[in-house]
Parts: C-alpha cells; structure tokens; sequence
C-alpha cells in the first residue's frame, strides 16, 4: 500500500529541485475547478493510457492526489502494479491541502495560459477585436486569417474564411504565406481563446513581419459578438515548405536560441540523454506534424505538436525539474519551441541539432508509424472478461448495461438504457447500480478499451457475469445498431468534464475570458 505525504511536506517538494510528479488523479472537471497549483491533470481511468509517457521513469517519486483521498488511494495501487516504485498519496486530498491554509487555483493548463497573457502584456502583442475584423470583411480589405489549433479543433468550427497553421509549423510556414500574399495585407491570427493566438502573434511580431494581429479572444470572442463560425472546413493542407521558408525559420530559431538560451544536443550527446531514461527522466517530445512523426521518428520520441506542447506545458512535463529534449527534422520548430519553455523558466532545455536527418546521417534507423495505444494491462484485462460482439448484446441484452468514459461521451451516444459508471468512480458507484454480484453485466466505452479495464475490475470485485461490448459505442454505431443520447441514466449531475468552444454557453466563454485575460495584469505596471 502506498504511503501518505503531508500537505506541508508536498509544498517542500514544490519548492524544491528534485524531480518529482504531482498527479492530480480526479476527473477534468473537477481539477478545472480548483486543483494544486504545480499538479498535472491525469484522471485516474486514464492512468494506464497517459503515465508511460508523462512519468517514463518508474523510479520517479510520484504525488497522487484527490479531493479526499479515497481514489488517489486506488490510483496508486493501480500505479504500482504499472511497476512505479516511488507512489504516495497526498494525506486528505486537495481538501486538507486546503484546510492546512495551502492555495489553490481554477482552470487547465494554467501554467501554459498564464505564461501567454504575461507574453502579450510584456512583448505589447498588438490584437484585433472582433467586431474589427468583421468590418474588414464587410469592406473586403485584404487579410489572411491563421488558425494555429489542431487540424481536428479546425474542421469542427473555424472562422470563416480562415486557413489551419498549427502553432508550432507558423515559423516554418510564414515566409511561404507571406510572399503569396499583398503587401499590404493583413495577418490574423486565431485560436479558441487567447493562448495560442497570443503565442502565434509573437512568433510572427518576433520574426519582424508587419500587419500582424492576434485575434482578441479567437473563436469564442467571434461568438461572443453575435458572429458565426464556419463548421466542416477543411483549409488544414501544409505543402513542402520552400527552401527559401526553411531558412528564414533556421535563421529565426538561431537566433531566438541565443536570445531565450536553448542549448543544442548533438547525436552522441543525444544518445546518452536517451541511455539515461534507464534511471531518471528525460522528456524527448517531436514536436512536427502527426503525418512526419509517422513517417519516420527518432526511436523514443513522443509525438506532441509544437502549438500544443506550448499550449499544454503541464501535461508535456509532467515530471519537474528534469531535462525536456525536442525534435524536428532539423532546427527550426525544435528550436522554437524549446525557446518557449526556457522563457517559461524550464531549466534544462534542449533541441536535437539537426533532428532526424542528423540521426539519419549518423547512420541510425528511424521509427515508422505511432506507438502502440492498448493501455498498460489490456490483454491481461481482456483475459479476465467475456468479450461479446455489439450484434450480441442488442440480440441478448443483460440486466445492466454501463458505460465507463465521459458524460460528454455518454451523452453523445449509449446502448439504449445503459448507465453511466465512470470508470474513475466505479468501485463507489457499481454497488448502488448492480447490488446483486451475480447479475449479468455488460460493459461498454468509446473504443472498447476503457470497457475491457473497467471489465477487469468488476470481476476482480467479485462481480460473476461480466461481459465486453468488443469495440465499444464505435463498433456498436458501425453495426448500425440504434443509440441514444442524452443524459438520461446518470445518477447525479455530471461535473467530470469542461466544455470548450460552441459547447459553452455564453456566460461560462464571458467568465473564462475575463480569467484568462486577468492572469495577466500582475505583469502590467499596477501589478509591477
């Protein structure tokens, strides 16, 4: 059984040098609430997907944490059986962290969005208010609009007309855009709120391109002013950059590393940080896109795309105070992003100098393809059950039918009549929805691979009948079998999840705007 940290003695670790993580192991929604300022988001159904690459070291001494302690109790026995050495629980949970007198603080990715509105108030990051640029487009004057979100958040809304730069290529991209462009024209970038668009505009501010605009509030400042947003787009196409766009990004990321103090690995140097996670941390993330990482990688790289290994700093380098490697096919977007998490005061910051044709060069193979995605424990999960196909279960429907992920993803489509049991929660809920241990049981999830987890427990529970919908609600929707939506068959109001974009309805966007933008004033000249 792990053993127990005192609030008092987890502020020492905060304060200190050594590596160590903070996991805060409660649904998103409620971390989004009030959460330690210094712990990670990782709810605890997600543990056996996440901790392999957010805690690559299993000696790593790891702070689990809750609101009462109850599950980070069960997290952490889930963590050791993972092979993690060094597990505790923080003593009473968030709870008595704040009896103690210890702050805490509201919102996700903190770290990442606070560091944005001190960049724009610092750096005067110039930005244009909606209902501006709504009137340039009523008077068809000549702008470009960049979105730097993901490719997937881009498809699902947009603004209209815009064009999909993920954050971390703008650098790499800009002079190939840029030369297609008047010169009188007008850039705008955009995120959904403010982050990426703030951190977009600087890169193209820093890099010395005029008419550069971030767009105030992005998508939800776009809604917020009574616009709408353009839904299905698919502008997210990223030709070859010119050789001519490669070294304006190379001179620009030079630059920038003698300016913010990136330091350079080169391969033999490379190899041994890599020969090094054996026996401590080292973060090695490739920050390029989805479809290069795939095509071939340097062995031991995660893929996390520059614009949201900025954005999402907190959950990158889960493990504090030890080194974070990044990666690219040569200098530049490696470069860049390592600038950004030195100027956010990370210590220990490195690019591979030259990337991946540098490692090839060395004469070492690259990896092909994505890692594998099965969660630690699936196929002896997947032993313990009884795995039925979605067909199955519609012919032959048991007494209860549960669904272990999101109420987000529960509300989007369940098997008709089925219950909503996070797999978080389902030791505390599962006796209230299925009392009799010998009563059948199907489980179901997204993709069948929550549900196969989920399955595991209850048998390990004492739970004699219990059966996998194979593939979960994909497979069952593929079947073409019929779903329901909704909320209905949950036990209590959800609060496990935080809404973005459209599914916000206007006051929460209005709050979450002033927050943000308040985070900045302690770096204006009342704040000073």
């Amino acid at each position: 059984m792990a053993s127990t940290i005192s609030p008092e003695a987890l502020k020492g670790l905060l304060e200190g040098r050594s590596p160590f993580a903070l996991i805060d192991v409660r649904e998103a929604g409620e971390y989004n609430s009030s959460h330690i300022p210094g712990a990670s988001p990782i709810a605890r159904r997600q543990l056996e997907f996440l901790m392999p690459h957010a805690v690559p070291f299993p000696g790593t001494p790891v702070v689990l944490c809750d609101d009462d302690g109850r599950r980070a109790q069960l997290a952490a026995a889930t963590v050791e059986r993972m092979g993690y050495r060094d597990a505790s629980v923080l003593d009473g949970g968030v709870n008595r962290w704040v009896t103690d007198g210890f702050p805490t603080e509201w919102g996700t990715n903190v770290p990442s969005k606070d560091f944005g509105e001190k960049v724009e108030v610092v750096h005067h990051v110039p930005e244009m208010e909606a209902k501006e640029l709504a009137d340039r487009m009523r008077r068809g004057e000549k702008f470009v609009i960049l979105d730097t979100r993901t490719p997937e958040e881009f498809r699902r809304f947009c603004i209209p007309g815009g064009r999909n730069v993920p954050g971390g290529e703008l650098a790499l991209r800009i002079t190939d855009i840029a030369r297609s462009l008047d010169a009188d024209t007008t850039i705008i970038v955009n995120c959904a709120g403010r982050t990426r668009s703030i951190i977009g505009t600087r890169v193209l501010q820093r890099m010395g391109l005029p008419n550069v605009y971030g767009l105030k509030n992005g998508t939800a400042g776009w809604t917020l002013a009574g616009h709408q947003l353009e839904t299905g787009a698919d502008r997210v196409q990223l030709p070859t950059p010119s050789p001519e766009a490669v070294a304006a990004a190379e001179a620009y990321a030079a630059r920038v590393a003698v300016e913010d103090g990136v330091r350079y690995l080169d391969i033999r140097a490379l190899q041994d940080a890599i020969e090094r996670r054996d026996r401590e941390t080292v973060y090695c993330i490739d920050v390029r896109t989805l479809e290069e990482y795939a095509a071939g990688h340097i062995p031991g790289f995660r893929w996390f795309p520059g614009g949201q290994a900025v954005q999402r700093s907190d959950e990158v380098a889960v493990v504090k105070n030890c080194p974070i490697v990044f990666s690219c096919d040569g200098t530049a977007r490696a470069t860049v992003i390592a600038s950004w998490y030195r100027q956010m005061a990370f210590a220990e910051v490195y690019a591979v100098d030259g990337g991946t044709a540098a490692w090839v060069a060395s004469g070492r193979s690259l990896e092909t393809g994505m890692p594998d995605e099965r969660p630690v424990g699936y196929d002896e999960a997947r032993g313990k059950v009884r795995v039925i196909s979605p067909p199955e279960l519609h012919a032959s429907p048991p007494s209860v039918v549960i669904f272990v992920d999101t109420s987000q993803d529960f509300a989007r489509g369940h098997v008709p009549g089925a219950r909503w049991a996070p797999r978080g929660w389902l030791e505390f809920w599962i006796g209230d929805l299925v009392p009799s241990k010998t009563a059948a049981v199907a489980v179901t999830c997204n993709d069948g691979r929550s549900s196969v987890l989920a399955g595991a427990t209850l048998k390990d529970l004492g739970y004699q009948h219990v059966s996998v919908v194979d593939g979960g609600m994909a497979a069952w929707q593929k079947a073409g079998l019929p779903v329901e939506k909704g909320l209905s068959g949950v036990m209590a109001p959800p609060a496990d999840v935080v809404l973005f974009g459209p599914d916000r309805n206007f006051a929460d966007m209005q709050n979450y705007l002033r927050w943000e933008e308040a985070l900045g004033r302690k770096y204006g000249p009342a704040g000073r």
